[in-house]
């Protein structure tokens, strides 16, 4: 703008020195003609510049008008830009609370079905109870002689008892479900200790682990559940303890560790419950994961 302005008082200026310039040089009588000539002259090369001033005004206003459109644009798609950003954050957390609702719903579920085959056990060792006490009614048992010791006779050592497998595991469950974690933590150990190849042994295992998650040890959980997967790798609880193995890395901050995990339980059990729960949360961190 200040270059147009410019650009027409020197316009301007040149006029009026030619102005001086004819009419110093022209003689008195001859004046009034040429003076009128250039008075027309000088008017016009005033409109053209008043012409050029108008356009490069309504040029400039465009440019004005464009530039701010421009900004106005740029504002808004950073606008959205930042709503796209929050949006996709908070369902990220969305689906995250939800795995992790998932993942206990299941394991409340898998831990109600324990239950359920521990009362089922109880029941059938009291029906068993039962009909070895019919037997005893209907055949009693004849006095043996010689079995009974002499007041000299020494006393056997007694020997020290095995507690029964099934029966000690469902007591775990029990207890476990009704946060009693120190009392099923030591019946889960002696299952381990007593019956160590046992397919229980690895569920017992399991459930140490999930009893130091519970309690947010998560370093003991990582363990618990290492043992299920080297030493019972072929346990029906493997899916679960290598989903809960790979949250609990994630939980003491180990999120590469954490992920591989997931993406190992995905491979190994492409079908389970326990690898849709994994690829969930996969996606919510972001990483993508196929099974092959």
């Amino acid at each position: 703008m200040h270059k147009t302005y410019s650009h027409r008082n020197r316009l301007f200026a040149a006029a009026l020195f030619a102005i001086m310039l004819f009419t110093l040089s022209t003689p008195a009588r001859a004046a009034s003609k040429e003076m009128i000539e250039l008075q027309t002259q000088v008017q016009q090369l005033l409109d053209m510049v008043q012409r050029l001033q108008t356009t490069l005004d309504t040029r400039f206003a465009v440019l004005q008008h464009l530039a701010e459109q421009t900004a106005d644009n740029a504002n808004q798609m950073s606008a959205t830009v930042t709503t796209l950003q929050q949006k996709i954050a908070a369902q990220n957390d969305a689906a995250s609370g939800k795995l992790d609702t998932a993942s206990g719903q299941v394991q409340a579920l898998n831990d109600s079905v324990d239950e359920l085959k521990s009362r089922i056990a109880k029941l059938d060792k009291s029906i068993q109870d039962m009909q070895a006490q019919l037997q005893n009614i209907q055949n009693p048992p004849s006095a043996q002689a010689g079995t009974t010791a002499g007041p000299g006779a020494p006393n056997a050592p007694s020997a020290p008892q095995t507690p029964p497998l099934k029966e000690t595991f469902q007591s775990g469950v029990g207890d476990y479900n009704a946060a009693k974690y120190e009392l099923a933590s030591g019946e889960f150990q002696d299952v381990i200790h007593y019956y160590p190849m046992d397919e229980l042994a690895g569920a017992s295992q399991f459930y140490l682990g999930e009893i130091a998650y519970r309690q947010k040890n998560y370093a003991d959980a990582v363990k618990a559940y290492n043992a299920v997967l080297e030493g019972f790798p072929g346990s029906a609880k493997a899916p679960a303890a290598q989903l809960r193995k790979g949250l609990a890395l994630l939980q003491l901050g180990k999120k590469d560790a954490g992920i591989t995990e997931l993406k190992l339980l995905v491979k190994r059990h492409p079908q389970t419950p326990e690898a849709a729960q994994a690829k969930s949360k996969l996606s919510a961190l972001g990483v993508h994961s196929t099974a092959r």
